[in-house]
């Protein structure tokens, strides 16, 4: 019987050994890119938040001079307001573009998924440039909307909250519309068919039977939009200017021109703090669900 034993505990222990052996074989080619990660991404985001503790001296002094300023505040304010604006109206306009690509022809909806793409791959910085020639007040926008006599005088656009949303959304849009249009696209039509033979209006079919099945998509591409809106510099730092700051220019110009590595710390720590707030959040309300309905 004592040998029957030790012969399955010595099985035990070669199916182990096989077993982290063939482990420590998978991980081994992930270890450079490992390094890399932790030398040059989250060692220095830690020394960065750790000096949010550290200067000018050990305390909470910066969180509680970014919390205690009415200018700071408003600050975050702007950041959140713009970022939850641009991320409900990409919904808007990005919902029914991916329904659109979805029951296209295949043809078709290949071309107008490329044209999304090319708006990805084309310069952020060309791209903010050309919102900024648009928006201007002798800009084609006010031209045109002169011309048609809607307006007598040309509209502010630019330097304003109002460019900010319109430029960071037209940029964001396509974060919207892929992971919505990979959805619906799995979304069989049947079950539309169905809600109609039923009695269903298309309101009633769109609103009980299409929302929630691309409600996944809905989930991870507004979090996403959103959590890039709150670290977003590019966009609001030419379109809105310095009297209407987010939260990204703001650690930008403690580090680079006010050199406070203490407060760009604590900014970039709130921020980030509430990025990972958000994901949890997700992963709680609707990552089974989510994970269940793809």
């Amino acid at each position: 019987m004592s040998v029957m034993v030790a012969l399955m505990e010595k099985q035990q222990d070669k199916a182990v050994r096989r077993k982290t052996r063939a482990l420590t074989a998978g991980l081994l080619p992930t270890l450079p890119a490992f390094l890399l990660v932790l030398v040059f991404f989250v060692l220095p985001v830690v020394a960065l938040l750790t000096r949010s503790f550290t200067e000018p001296e050990t305390g909470l002094q910066n969180y509680a001079a970014l919390l205690g300023s009415s200018t700071y505040l408003k600050i975050f304010f702007n950041t959140f307001f713009v970022s939850a604006l641009v991320t409900v109206i990409a919904l808007l306009v990005g919902f029914p573009v991916a329904w659109a690509l979805a029951i296209m022809p295949k043809r078709a909806a290949n071309i107008v998924f490329g044209i999304v793409l090319l708006s990805m791959w084309t310069n952020l910085l060309a791209r903010t440039y050309a919102w900024m020639v648009l928006l201007q007040r002798t800009g084609v926008i006010n031209k045109a909307l002169i011309g048609m006599g809607l307006i007598d005088t040309p509209l502010v656009m630019v330097n304003n909250l109002v460019g900010v949303t319109i430029g960071m959304t037209y940029i964001m849009l396509p974060f919207i519309v892929i992971p919505l249009y990979g959805v619906i696209r799995k979304i069989d039509p049947m079950l539309l068919q169905a809600a109609a033979l039923c009695g269903a209006t298309r309101w009633q079919a769109f609103r009980q039977v299409l929302v929630p099945l691309a409600l996944p998509g809905v989930v991870s591409g507004g979090l996403m939009v959103f959590v890039m809106s709150l670290g977003y510099f590019v966009t609001p730092a030419l379109l809105g200017g310095t009297a209407n700051m987010m939260l990204a220019e703001l650690i930008a110009q403690f580090v680079q021109s006010l050199v406070n590595w203490g407060m760009g710390g604590a900014a970039a720590l709130v921020l980030l703090a509430v990025t990972l707030s958000l994901y949890a959040l997700q992963l709680r309300l609707f990552g089974a669900a989510g994970n269940g309905r793809s």
